[in-house]
């Protein structure tokens, strides 16, 4: 269990009970978004954890934040890397994240997995790549994107640009569901991520164009 106390103003009962709602805050309009404690309490759900608020209004506020025991070194190490038909086969995938260290890590993950990566940290910086001419065969972005376009018009804006291009989203709540589109939850590790790019990569396309794996070839 991990305590982070403060000795701020506190909250009362009614903002507590709200608090991990998605986009739910209390800051004026522009200053806050209401989805970090979202994220921190579908993190803490999806490792079998929980997380706790205790505040009163004038005494601060204790978030307690409970996380399953870790697996030891030697027994994390035994566990199989995606191989064989799970990895890549020189695919370019666009990654789309703003988080540098999540982003940074999505490269290295994918990398390790056998696919050539090109990044982008929002909307904009992706729709660019998008018009280049370099080939991209997986649009793979989280949902919520800072720079006024989110994930979900980005992967439209995506196929109209590229048709039949494959989209795979992330994100933190773990309840979301895109209709149409492959989505894996966040955190996710090696072997899963394997898995839900291949899958994406495998699906059906909307009619359109050859991919670019099929022009190189």
């Amino acid at each position: 269990m991990i305590a982070i106390c403060d000795t701020g103003a506190g909250m009362d009962a009614a903002v507590v009970v709200r608090a991990f709602d998605p986009f739910f805050t209390t800051k004026k309009a522009g200053d806050g978004t209401g989805l970090g404690l979202s994220q921190v309490y579908g993190y803490a759900r999806q490792s079998g954890g929980f997380v706790q608020i205790l505040s009163d209004p004038g005494l601060g506020t204790t978030v307690k934040l409970f996380l399953p025991r870790g697996r030891p070194a030697a027994a994390a190490a035994r566990l199989p890397f995606a191989a064989g038909p799970l990895r890549g086969r020189g695919e370019t995938i666009l990654a789309v994240e703003d988080t540098p260290i999540v982003r940074n890590a999505v490269i290295r993950m994918l990398g390790d997995l056998g696919y050539s990566v090109i990044a982008a940290q929002n909307g904009p910086d992706a729709v660019r790549l998008l018009e280049a001419d370099g080939p991209i065969d997986l649009l793979f972005t989280d949902l919520i994107l800072p720079g006024g376009i989110g994930g979900i018009e980005l992967a439209r804006l995506a196929r109209r640009l590229r048709p039949g291009l494959r989209v795979l989203f992330t994100s933190g709540y773990t309840e979301t569901t895109v209709e149409g589109f492959e989505l894996i939850s966040k955190p996710y590790g090696n072997a899963q991520l394997a898995e839900r790019v291949r899958a994406a990569l495998g699906a059906a396309a909307p009619p359109g164009p050859k991919t670019s794996a099929e022009i190189a070839a």
